[in-house]
C-alpha cells in the first residue's frame, strides 16, 4: 500500500480538523450532551469510519480493506474499555456532567498524541527488526493474561502521579467551572481539573501500550493502523453519554478484549515464525510451516468475539437499574 507524504498530510490536517471543530462547536460551551445529540454524532463518526473503509478496499484492494476494518474494530472495543476507566476517574474526582465532556476531548487527544507516537515507534521498528514480532507477540499475551485474571478495583485517582501533584501543587477542594487554574486572595491555585487530566493521561499512556501492538498485529501498513486509531477515537466522547450506564453492564468486555489481545497476540508469534532470523530460532531460518492467519478470519474472529462478549453482558445484567454516569458536585464559580 504506497500513500504519499501529501496523502499522509491531508490525513493528518483532516484529523486535527475534526478535532478542533469538536472542541470549538461542542465542548468549549460546557454542557451535557442530550441522548438525541449524542446519537447523531455517533452515527455520523461511524458511519464515517466505514465508508472510510470501504474506501481503502476498493482502491487499494479487500486485504487492506480488511485490515482496516479488523484494526477499527480491535481499537474500538479497546476505546470502549477505556471509557469505562474514564469513568471511573471522573466519578472518582466527581467530575461535574457538564465539564465532563471538556474532559473527555482532553483525554481523547492525549490518546490520539500517544499513539501517533508509537504507530510512529512502532512502524520504524517493524521496518528494522524482525524480530520485533516476537516482543510484540509476547506483550499481547501477557497484557491478554492480565485483561483477564488481572485485578480491575485499582482506582486511577489515587494513582502515584496523582497522589505526587497533591502534595507539590496547590490544588482547591472544588471545581471553578471548568477551569484548570483559579486565582483565590492573590494566589494561584489549581484545580481538581488537572488532577483528572495527569490522571487520564496515565491511562491513555497504558492504553497506547496496549492498542498499538495489538493493530500492528493485524496490518503492518502505518497508514491503516493510524486511520483506524483515528476513526476509533473519533465520537468517543458522544458515544460516553450515549451509552452512559450500559458501561457498567458490559461486565464480560474484559474477557472478549483479553480473547481478542492472546488471539492477535499469537498471531504475532506466528508471523515472526514466519518471518524468523534470529539465529537461535530454527537456524536463522524462516519457519514455513508456521500458518498465517488470513486477514478475513482474524476480522471474523474478532467480530464474533466483540458480539459474544456484548451479548453474554447485556444478558448476564438484563433487569439491573442503569447507573448514572460519574457523580455530580455543585459548581462553584
Amino acid at each position: 500500500m504506497n500513500v504519499s507524504p501529501a496523502v499522509w498530510l491531508i490525513t493528518i490536517a483532516v484529523t486535527i480538523a475534526f478535532f478542533v471543530y469538536e472542541f470549538f462547536v461542542h465542548v468549549r460551551k460546557p454542557h451535557e450532551p442530550t441522548i438525541g445529540e449524542s446519537a447523531r454524532w455517533s452515527v455520523f463518526y461511524i458511519s464515517l469510519a466505514l465508508l472510510f473503509g470501504v474506501g481503502i478496499g476498493v482502491t487499494n484492494g479487500w486485504v487492506f480493506g480488511g485490515e482496516y476494518f479488523a484494526g477499527y474494530l480491535t481499537e474500538k472495543a479497546l476505546s470502549i474499555d477505556n471509557l469505562f476507566v474514564f469513568l471511573i476517574i471522573m466519578s472518582g474526582f466527581a467530575v461535574p456532567k457538564a465539564y465532563q465532556q471538556k474532559v473527555l476531548m482532553i483525554g481523547i487527544i492525549i490518546a490520539l498524541v500517544l499513539r501517533g507516537i508509537f504507530i510512529a515507534v512502532g512502524a520504524t521498528l517493524i521496518e528494522n527488526f524482525s524480530w520485533i514480532f516476537y516482543i510484540f507477540g509476547a506483550l499481547l499475551l501477557v497484557l491478554a493474561w492480565r485483561q483477564a485474571f488481572g485485578s480491575h478495583e485499582s482506582d486511577p485517582a489515587n494513582g502515584k502521579l496523582v497522589r505526587l501533584a497533591r502534595r507539590v501543587l496547590p490544588i482547591t477542594d472544588d471545581y471553578h467551572r471548568d477551569r484548570i487554574t483559579v486565582k483565590i486572595d492573590g494566589k494561584r491555585f489549581f484545580t481538581p481539573m488537572l488532577l483528572t487530566i495527569v490522571a487520564i493521561g496515565v491511562v491513555d499512556l497504558v492504553f497506547a501500550v496496549d492498542s498499538i501492538p495489538a493493530i500492528y498485529g493485524l496490518t503492518e501498513e502505518a497508514y491503516i493502523v493510524f486511520t483506524a486509531n483515528a476513526f476509533a477515537l473519533m465520537g468517543l466522547r458522544q458515544l460516553f453519554f450515549l451509552i452512559g450506564g450500559l458501561l457498567e453492564r458490559l461486565v464480560y468486555l474484559a474477557q472478549g478484549l483479553a480473547v481478542i489481545l492472546g488471539f492477535i497476540g499469537v498471531k504475532l508469534v506466528f508471523h515472526a515464525l514466519h518471518v524468523n532470523e534470529l539465529p537461535f530460532i530454527n537456524g536463522g531460518e524462516h519457519v514455513e510451516w508456521v500458518p498465517e492467519i488470513p486477514i478475513w478470519f482474524s476480522l471474523l474472529f474478532i467480530a464474533a468475539t466483540v458480539a459474544v462478549a456484548t451479548v453474554a453482558s447485556l444478558l448476564k445484567t438484563r433487569g439491573r437499574e442503569l447507573e448514572p454516569v460519574g457523580a455530580g458536585r455543585s459548581l462553584d464559580e
